[in-house]
Parts: C-alpha cells; sequence; structure tokens
C-alpha cells in the first residue's frame, strides 16, 4: 500500500488554486486576496511591516496585486523595493496566481483607508471621512476629527456634534489629510 504525504501547507494552496477556477471573478478575487494574506502577512511580520492591505483588481487591462505595507517611522521606496522582492519570490513559487499581473508593493500614503479595528484605534484624535452602508440619522458621509472608539462604535466629533457610527456598517473609511 502507498501511502502519500501533502503537506498541509501545498494542500492548502491546492484547494485555493482549485476553488479560484471554479468560482465566479468576484469570488476569485477575494480567494486570492485570502491566500496571498496567509503567506505574505508572517513574512512581512519576520521584516519588521505591518499588511495593511492587499488589492487584487484588473486595471487597464491588466491584473493588478496591489500590497500596501506600513511600520513606526513609514515605508521608504527602498522598503518597498526589498518587500517586492521577498513577496515576488514567494508568489512565483506558490504560483497562486494563473496568468500574468503586475506586483505594486506600497505604503497606504497620507489618506490611508481604515478597515481594521486597530485602525481606527490609530486613528484617534485625526480627521477621517466615513461612508456608512446604512444611513445614520437619515445621512451616509461623514468627515470629522475621530474622538474616541469603544465597543465597536467611532465616535465622530463634527460641527454640529459628535456622532456615533457603527463600525459593522462602514462601507468605506479614511484618513483626511490636511495640508
Amino acid at each position: 500500500m502507498v501511502v502519500s504525504f501533502i503537506s498541509c501547507d501545498i494542500l492548502w494552496a491546492l484547494m485555493g488554486i482549485w476553488q479560484i477556477e471554479n468560482t465566479d471573478m468576484t469570488s476569485k478575487e477575494s480567494l486570492v486576496i485570502k491566500i496571498v494574506t496567509g503567506y505574505v502577512e508572517p513574512i512581512l511580520d519576520e521584516m519588521g511591516f505591518e499588511l495593511v492591505d492587499v488589492l487584487y483588481l484588473a486595471k487597464d487591462g491588466r491584473w493588478v496585486l496591489r500590497i500596501y505595507i506600513d511600520r513606526d517611522g513609514g515605508v521608504t521606496i527602498d522598503d518597498c523595493a526589498r518587500v517586492s522582492g521577498e513577496i515576488s519570490d514567494l508568489l512565483d513559487v506558490k504560483d497562486i496566481i494563473e496568468h500574468e499581473y503586475v506586483l505594486e508593493v506600497s505604503s497606504p500614503g497620507l489618506n490611508r483607508l481604515l478597515k481594521r479595528e486597530k485602525d481606527f484605534i490609530r486613528a484617534i484624535g485625526k480627521k477621517i471621512k466615513v461612508r456608512m452602508a446604512i444611513p445614520v440619522n437619515g445621512q451616509r458621509n461623514f468627515t470629522g476629527n475621530l474622538t474616541d472608539y469603544q465597543n465597536r462604535t467611532l465616535y465622530v466629533e463634527m460641527e454640529r456634534g459628535v456622532v456615533e457610527l457603527p463600525w459593522q456598517e462602514i462601507e468605506k473609511a479614511n484618513l483626511v489629510y490636511e495640508f
């Protein structure tokens, strides 16, 4: 009797590739993001970077895998080049994406997206812009200073007072850089 052994890492990647080939485009994109995140995040942690976001999208007739990184003190162009080299090698070996694509590694920028709870905690005291999936007090767009974040609720100070916004109902949020 022959017993085959496939490591969990390889099996997970094979299952991911099968799922990518057998799902619609939106699901494919989400699955690629999930698989890439799983492989890349530990590498970035070892290198001293935080994975901020992963996007996989078609842009100008080509596929782009965009990875946003950050760390205390900010990210330099040299940091992006070094991370790009590490990630590129890893993705080539894992063969996650079956067609040509462009890998972009970047800092999140001045108007960085806020997605995770820790992003909002870090943004306390800063000006943010929020678009809600469901209106709050008849309004979907809010811009103001994030004064607090507690119990999955953002407290945004606006001209007419503080508005409470439920974190799970946020469609999009980002920092607003003031010059």
